[in-house]
């Protein structure tokens, strides 16, 4: 049946990850979508939206490979007022930069380890960037409802 839950083992590391940090961030009245793509070339693990419209993104890796490989990253700076590693209690935390925050995640849920600096989006940007993730999600939405509209 369309829109059932996915269940854990058809789900990769970094989605499990994904799901317990949209958790995590809903509870601090953030909506996120998955898999969001702010320009081509570039697709981001978790865009949130907070109450007040600031913009996370949230890059869930699930080993030291997988972080290793993401050379992209620096990219995705100029698309949110704060980004996020999650990654679950077995990542060797040290390879993280600093200057970026910290989530601690696993399937179910997450908490803050560091809060990521803020450096606000102009605000052109953002007004467009808030319109393509609420399409976006509304999108998602209507395929959940209809995959055949």
């Amino acid at each position: 049946m369309t829109g059932d839950i996915v269940p854990d083992a058809r789900l990769m590391p970094g989605q499990k990850l994904a799901r317990g940090v949209a958790r995590y961030l809903r509870e601090m009245d953030f909506v996120s979508v998955e898999e969001f793509v702010p320009e081509r070339g570039k697709r981001v693990d978790v865009m949130a939206l907070g109450p007040r419209g600031e913009i996370w993104i949230v890059e869930c890796k699930s080993s030291r490979a997988d972080f290793q490989a993401d050379a992209k990253w620096h990219g995705y700076l100029e698309w949110c007022d704060r980004f996020f590693w999650a990654v679950d209690e077995t990542f060797p935390t040290d390879l993280l930069p600093q200057e970026t925050g910290l989530i601690l995640a696993d399937s179910y849920q997450a908490e803050m380890v560091r809060m990521a600096p803020l450096d606000k989006l102009p605000g052109a940007r953002r007004g467009s960037l808030t319109r393509r993730i609420a399409r976006h999600a509304a999108l998602r939405l209507q395929a959940l409802r209809d995959p055949f509209a």
